[in-house]
Parts: structure tokens; sequence; C-alpha cells
């Protein structure tokens, strides 16, 4: 690229006998309008440091309200584990009897009974309420654990979002320099009759486009910066940089070793174990719906005057039948076992979803892997040889300006295509992690950087 900067410059001054007719431009100049075309993207005002990838994650991972919303249910749901297996409430009972309806007021000639009383669920019931409580915290747990990875990964991909979009427009102002110094070339044969007016016209159409690329880029930048001002919690519009640099991995992580990676450590996976674990728990607590709860009384008892035994005491037990109940309680048997085997069969969806996730996303990746090195090793190459023979030719007068606009025009696509390609791939990695339920190893990869 240098080269060819180097080379229009050097056209530019390779006739200076034009300058004269080049500063007085004949009555239809089709480049009289390019200076307000090729003007530089507006820089953003540098009002805070620029964000690495990790700095961004890390952020995230402590202010996202996503997060905190998870977080707080995971607590509330902690807090319930204590009360489900705790005992009801005891219950204090006042029974007067023998009131004389002649003298209603004289609870004296009555029989007065004070008790108290205490419900005992049946044998395991506590135990398997307590255990169920444990399991939905469990499951919390793995919530906010897949809460956490989504965020990050969103984080990732805004992240690298940015910074093509940022790097896309670097791109565009290199390019913007390099048009500057040919459209100063192409004046000077302009000038003395050498480039036909319509050859300028057409070339005016394709410089166009040098802004349509800015617009997008900044549109582009635009967006990636305001979900990533989502993500950590600040204003959408606030101001927003990032460093960092893309970069293309090799070999990819072995699928087996992914899909071994997401059964252990995937967070959904996970939340849905616990899940198929407490409808388990719920059947069981089901099925000792036939263990009888027993509920257990004592007081004491103030006879009226003239009573052999005037102070008395009371014990009292009694006991539900739920024998007598059965069809209620084959019901609840039959729907927890439902219940249980849904979640077992959800458990299997998702474990078999997530292995198409994860070689979807490594066929995603490894295509947009061998796209990046197509445009590094090939493409490009190509194209730059293209454009210095353009440059050489134009020199020569061999060809027309179109054409070497054409071929820079061409190798500003190369270079674009090359930087999305990256992204691309380290989008697709970031999706293989959510896919893996885990950050990928990196000592199992090496790290070859390439960039635009």
């Amino acid at each position: 690229m240098k080269s060819f900067l180097c080379s229009i410059f050097a056209l530019a001054l390779a006739a200076p006998w034009c300058v004269a007719y080049a500063e007085t431009p004949g009555p239809r100049d089709g480049l009289a309008g390019f200076a307000a075309l090729l003007q530089d993207h507006p820089a953003q005002a540098e009002t805070t440091q620029a964000l690495t990838l990790d700095e961004v994650e890390r952020i995230a991972l402590a202010v996202n309200p996503e997060i905190e919303v998870a977080a707080r249910k995971l607590a509330a749901a902690q807090a319930h584990v204590p009360t489900a297996g705790a005992l009801d409430d005891p219950s204090a009972m006042y029974r007067g009897w023998s009131v004389p309806l002649e003298k209603p007021w004289d609870y004296n000639q009555a029989q007065n009974m004070f008790s108290i009383s205490q419900t005992f669920p049946g044998a395991g019931k506590r135990a398997l309420r307590t255990n169920v409580a444990e399991l939905d915290a469990a499951e919390m747990k793995a919530d906010l654990e897949q809460v956490r990875l989504e965020v990050r990964v969103r984080a990732h991909k805004a992240f690298d979002d940015l910074l093509r979009a940022e790097d896309e427009l670097k791109i565009h102002d290199q390019h913007v320099g390099i048009a500057r110094q040919a459209i100063a070339a192409a004046r000077i044969k302009y000038a003395v009759g050498k480039v036909p007016q319509q050859d300028m016209l057409k070339a005016e159409v394709a410089l166009t486009r040098l802004t349509e690329h800015m617009i997008r880029f900044e549109q582009d930048a635009d967006l990636a910066r305001a979900e990533l001002n989502t993500l950590l919690r600040r204003e959408p519009s606030a101001p927003l940089s990032v460093s960092g640099d893309l970069a293309v991995l090799a070999p990819l992580p072995a699928v087996e070793k992914l899909e071994a990676a997401a059964v252990e450590a995937r967070p959904d996976l996970a939340a849905l174990r616990e899940a198929a674990e407490r409808s388990r728990k719920e059947q069981a607590l089901a099925k000792k719906a036939y263990a009888p709860d027993f509920t257990v009384s004592g007081g004491y008892m103030l006879m009226a005057p003239g009573s052999s035994f005037r102070n008395n005491y009371m014990v009292e037990g009694s006991m539900n039948l739920p024998w007598l109940n059965r069809h209620k309680h084959d019901a609840e048997i039959a729907e927890s076992t439902a219940r249980a085997t849904e979640q077992d069969a959800e458990l299997d969806a998702l474990r078999n979803m997530a292995f198409g996730q994860i070689q979807e996303a490594r066929v995603q990746a490894q295509a947009a892997q061998r796209m990046a090195h197509l445009y590094h090793d090939e493409l490009r190459p190509q194209a730059e040889a293209t454009l210095e023979s353009s440059v050489i030719a134009y020199e020569n007068d061999k060809t027309d300006f179109l054409d070497l606009l054409d071929s820079q025009m061409t190798l500003i696509d190369i270079d674009l295509a090359w930087l999305q390609s990256e992204a691309d791939f380290d989008a697709r990695m970031a999706d293989l992690e959510l896919a893996a339920g885990t950050t990928l190893d990196a000592t199992s990869t090496q790290t070859t950087e390439v960039k635009p």
C-alpha cells in the first residue's frame, strides 16, 4: 500500500509543467466535488481510555443488570431452603364447655380448657421438601452461571463488532489518502486532455463508494458501541472505544473435546440436571402422601367448682387418613411422574441441541478461518500486484483512470472482507464458547495473528 502511495505521489510530480493548467479546471471538471466526499470520518472525542477485551468482560460480569437479577433469584431460592422442611407453626386453643345458657357470662361454672397443638409430617416428608428446595437453589445457581456466560459472550461479540468497525474506519481513512493522491494525478492529465470527461464522471461514481463505506462503518460502530455500553450498564450513547487485535487461531479444538466440555460445564445443562433431580424428589414426595401426618395436643382443664378434681390436664392425638382419598393422591403421583420424565426428555433434547450448536459454530469458525487465510495469503497479494501493475500502466498512458480506481476499490473490498472474516472467526469462537459452556483452552491451540 505504501508503494502505491509513493507511486501515485510520484505520478503527481511527474509533470510539473502542467501544474498551471491543473489549477484552472475546465468547464465540467468532474473532480470538483470530490473534496467534500473524500474527507476523513470525524474522530470520536477521546474522553475515556480504550478498553481491552479482558476489561470489557470483567466490567460486564461485575455490573450487568441481567446478572444482578439472576443473583437476586438465587438469593431468594437459597433463603427458602431453611423454611422448606420446617415444621408448621404450633397452634394454641381455648375451649369453654358447659357454659350455662341462663348465665352465659358465668365461665366459672364452665369447663375451661387451654391447649397447644403441633402437627408432625409423615416420616421423610420434611427431608424431601428440603431436598427439593436445595435443588431449586442449585438450579437457580446454574441459571446465574448461564446468564454470566451469555453476558460475557455478548460482550465479547459486541467488542469484536466495535473493534472491526473502528478498524474499517481506519482502512477507509488510509484509502481516502491514497484516493486524494490519485485524483491529484488525474487532474493533471485531465487538464491536458489525456483523460476523457466520460471516464472522469465514471470515476466520480466509483469514488463516491468511499463515502458509502464511511456511512456504513460509522453506523456499525455506533450500534456496537450502544450494545456494549448497555452490557456495561452505561448510557447507550456514552463515548467508548476499544483496543486489541483480531487473530485467527489454528487448529480449532476437536469436536469430541468440545462435547465433553459441554456435558461437564455447560450451565443450562447443569440447570436441567438439577431440575430433573428435583422432579424425582418431588415424585418421591408425592408418594409420601400415603404416610399420614400426626397432630399432638396437650393442655390444662379447669373444671367448675364442686367437681371432684377441679384441676386437670389433657392429651390429644389425631392423624389424617390419606387412604380414604386415594383418587387425589394417585393423580398427584401420576403428575409428578410425568414431570420427571418430561425433565429427563428435555435434558436429552438440550444435550443433543448443544452438540448441534458446537458443530455449527465450529463449521462456521473453520470457514471464517479459511476465508481469512485466503484473503491474507492469496487474494490480497494478487490485488496488490494488480494495483501496482495498474499504476505502472497508468503512468505510461496504457490504461485509464477508471481501471486504476477499479484496482484500488478491489483492494479496498478485499481488505474489508479480510477484516470481516477475522471478526466472523472471533464471533464464531465466542459462539463455540457459549455452546461448550466454558472458555476454550488456549494451550490446545496455536495463535497465528493476522492483521490488516
